[in-house]
């Protein structure tokens, strides 16, 4: 199916350009989200007599998109989850966490706006683009703690996910130790 793009899509094309897609990423994504058109000769013409209003309309778009993304790139938010000794976490965060836990931070996100590869499962520090306008991306820093002062900790770069570890002479000593007051027992 041939469709003409009213906004620029990542790895399709820009605005105005007539692309083969297939017709199922057409019916159900470009078409009814308003970022693509079917190409026929009447929807070419209303296209060209529209072209101007759609790019004032995409600029405007991005000017403000650049605006937010200034002043949130580089921004770190908080998400606390509970989670193993390890780092693991019980649950994961998603796109819809992380949205949430920007718009507490007072920007509004909407999680299809977050570009998460795959959902974040460890504690740490997690870079998360997030894709506030087709050609405009702001990098944010995702802090997952068990608590608000390994939050803290995380954010100063100490690693809080390191286990106390202890040597096979202390090991020995306390089994030697149990032992012996078993036997003292007996």
């Amino acid at each position: 199916m041939e469709v003409i793009l009213l906004e620029r899509v990542p790895k399709l094309g820009q605005m105005g350009d007539k692309v083969k897609v297939r017709p199922g990423f057409a019916r159900n994504f470009l078409l009814p989200r308003g970022k693509a058109l079917r190409a026929t000769d009447a929807n070419m013409k209303r296209f060209e007599t529209q072209r101007a209003q759609l790019e004032a309309r995409n600029l405007e778009a991005r000017s403000e998109a650049e605006k937010v993304g200034a002043k949130l790139d580089g921004k770190s938010f908080v998400i606390l989850r509970q989670a193993g000794e390890s780092g693991q976490l019980y649950g994961s965060v998603s796109t819809r966490d992380i949205a949430d836990a920007i718009t507490e931070g007072g920007y509004s996100v909407h999680r299809n706006q977050i570009a998460l590869v795959a959902p974040i499962k460890g504690l740490g520090l997690h870079t998360v683009p997030v894709r506030l306008h087709p050609e405009l991306e702001s990098n944010v820093t995702i802090n997952v703690a068990r608590s608000a002062e390994e939050a803290e900790r995380q954010a100063r770069g100490e690693a809080v996910t390191v286990r106390e570890e202890t040597s096979m002479d202390d090991l020995g000593l306390e089994v030697g130790a149990a032992l012996a007051e078993a036997g003292g027992e007996a």
